[in-house]
């Protein structure tokens, strides 16, 4: 009976490591997590420009457009440190909607971020409640969603887009 309760630490220890061997082996990264909407379409939606209430934006009017959305929001730093890469994109990609999405910020703290940092974004919309995002599936700020022309999402990625990213990653895809 004592064997039991001595071996029985050891055993959970060692299922646990072969657990843990098993997931690293299989070359998962837990940094990135899987989207549930990946090669599904986009979630419907419909959001006021930050600019004007009275103009909106629907999941349709992004239909036949291959798309890039962006999650941001004034208060978030790695939103800003990925900004200025949003202008290249459509100074190379002028056939590729922008369109972003002002995550839980205030109007007028997201036009005054607008306004200093320039806007890339061929639409802004708001997300003042976050059930934009909710749909999405956003984690976290800032996530980037590339949408092609049937309005299936093709690529996510969680965190600021960077210059690797963008060649890499986002480009052939476009």
């Amino acid at each position: 009976m004592n064997r039991i309760f001595i071996l029985t630490p050891l055993i959970t220890l060692l299922i646990i490591c072969l657990f843990s061997l098993v997931y690293l082996l299989s070359g998962k990264d837990p940094s990135k997590p899987p989207s549930a909407l990946l090669n599904k379409d986009v979630p419907i939606f419909e959001s006021s420009s930050l600019y004007n209430a009275k103009d909106k934006i629907k999941t349709k009017d992004i239909k036949n457009k291959k798309t890039l959305i962006n999650f941001f929001a004034s208060w978030c730093s790695p939103c800003k440190i990925e900004h200025p890469l949003f202008f290249e994109i459509r100074k190379k990609h002028p056939e590729l909607y922008l369109l972003g999405f002002n995550h839980k910020d205030p109007t007028s703290d997201a036009k005054k971020y607008l306004e200093d940092d320039g806007n890339p974004y061929h639409f802004v919309g708001v997300d003042s409640d976050g059930l934009i995002a909710l749909e999405f599936g956003v984690f976290g700020l800032p996530e980037t969603y590339l949408i092609n022309e049937d309005g299936m999402i093709i690529y996510k990625y969680m965190g600021p887009i960077t210059k690797h990213i963008l060649e890499n990653e986002i480009e052939p895809l476009l």
